[in-house]
Parts: structure tokens; sequence; C-alpha cells
């Protein structure tokens, strides 16, 4: 059964009412906005800025273009996006790139925004799942660790592809399935073990850390994912998998 069909929506492992799952996720960020750069760190050990680093390498950012990252929090594509397409206008012209960071949780755009200052950056508060953007308004699209936490993702999907420009492009790095029993059985160890007590020594919110790692084992597999990218229309998906599948960046273009 999709989302769509379904009265309920996944929390971590529970089942709560499709209508609650929003503000349960708004207060799990709420909680964790202060400390949700630091903890990325460590639940990740670092790897998670390579990640987002070869993401944006695909994104392929260009002088002149326009970025929506989704449920973009503190803005770390955002920013990263705009300053690879300034080197490369700094060689070649054109105008400068520019990203708009849309989330839902206001707290998160506010611990984005005490970072400082960067130039052509917009933040602004919205939905997923009913962008506040005009049809065919980006060049690239890009969402990172935010579409496991919405209610409706076909529809989330959806919304994302309605902004991109025609043959604009889709990336979604999203933590995924490990690609072996072995590497799986250290990722569980780590994930169930390591980070809830991270969460509740650092970030003095061990529950917002059990739902994060929780809603990771509920999110489909890289092949599930992808096929719902398909089902929104996306074209020439495709998936590349990350340090063994623990995370993997989907991407797709508005066809």
């Amino acid at each position: 059964m999709t989302d769509t069909q379904s009265q309920t929506a996944s929390f971590g492992f529970r089942n709560v009412p499709r209508e609650e799952k929003s503000g349960l996720v708004r207060g799990v960020f709420d909680r964790s906005a202060a400390r949700y750069d630091l903890m990325n760190d460590l639940m990740s050990l670092g790897i998670h800025r390579a990640w987002k680093d070869m993401t944006i390498e695909r994104a392929n950012p260009q002088p002149g273009e326009t970025l929506i990252d989704v449920a973009g929090g503190t803005g770390d594509l955002a920013r990263a996006f705009v300053a690879r397409a300034e080197k490369r206008r700094k060689t070649r012209g054109g105008g400068p790139a520019r990203a708009v960071i849309c989330d839902i949780n206001e707290q998160m755009l506010l611990a984005g925004l005490k970072r400082g200052p960067a130039p052509n950056l917009t933040w602004v508060t919205g939905n997923a799942e009913c962008l506040p953007f005009d049809d065919g308004t980006a060049d690239c699209v890009t969402i990172a660790f935010g579409i496991r936490n919405v209610t409706d993702r076909i529809a989330a999907l959806k919304e994302m592809r309605r902004v991109l420009k025609p043959a604009g492009r889709f990336l979604c790095l999203e933590f995924s399935r490990p690609t072996t029993r072995a590497l799986e059985r250290i990722y569980d160890a780590w994930s169930f073990n390591a980070i809830p007590a991270l969460g509740g020594t650092i970030a003095k919110d061990r529950d917002s850390y059990q739902y994060l790692v929780e809603s990771i084992r509920r999110f489909p597999n890289q092949d599930d994912f992808a096929d719902e990218l398909a089902t929104a229309g996306f074209g020439q998906v495709k998936v590349t998998n990350y340090s063994g599948g623990i995370a993997a960046l989907h991407t797709g273009w508005r066809i």
C-alpha cells in the first residue's frame, strides 16, 4: 500500500495518523537544530561531508543557475552549489548562481543563518509536499537526508519535478541499504547503539536520534526508491551507492 492510500504514516518504527507526522517530525528537528551539524559529523564520522561533495560534483553547478535545496536545513548543499558555480564564473563569465534553501522547520533555517551570511542565498519556510515556487523555477533541485521525513514521498517528488525547468536535474542523497550483510551488521550495531547514545549525551535528546535511526530502516531500498522517482515522472533515473550503500544518490531529469 502506498503512502497516499494509507491513513497512517511511518514515524520511526511506529505508524501514526498521517496528519500527525509532520508535527512530530518538526518536533524532532526543533529539538535537534542547535546541534544538527555537530551530530551529523559524529554520527557519520564526518563522511557525510564527502557524500555531499560528491553530490555537488554530480549536480554540476553552472554560472547563472538557480538551485532549490528542499529540506535544506543549515544550507550545506546550497552554499557548496553557489561556491562551485562562482569558481566557474570567474573563469568563463556569466551571471552568479543563486540557491534557495527551503525547509519546513524554521529552527533549522535559523541554525543555518547563524553560520553566517553567504551571497546569493535565500531562506524560505516551505513544505516539500506543497512547495511555494512557480512551475519551472529551478535548473536543479536537491534534497539531502530529508525525503524520508516527508509524509507523502510521491507527492513531494512530484512537487520537486514540477518546480524544475524542462531538462532540469534532480538529486536526492539519502541513507540507504548496505550492499553486504557484513557491512549491514556493523552499520546496525553502530546505528542502534552509538547514535542514540550520542544524541543523549551531546544533544541531550536520545529520543530524536532513536527516531532518525528508525526512519532510515523504514525507508525503501535503492531499487524501490528508484521506482518511486519513475512513478513521480522523472526520467533517466540512476542510483549511485556511497560507502557500500550506507548512503545512496538518486538522480533523475525532468522530461
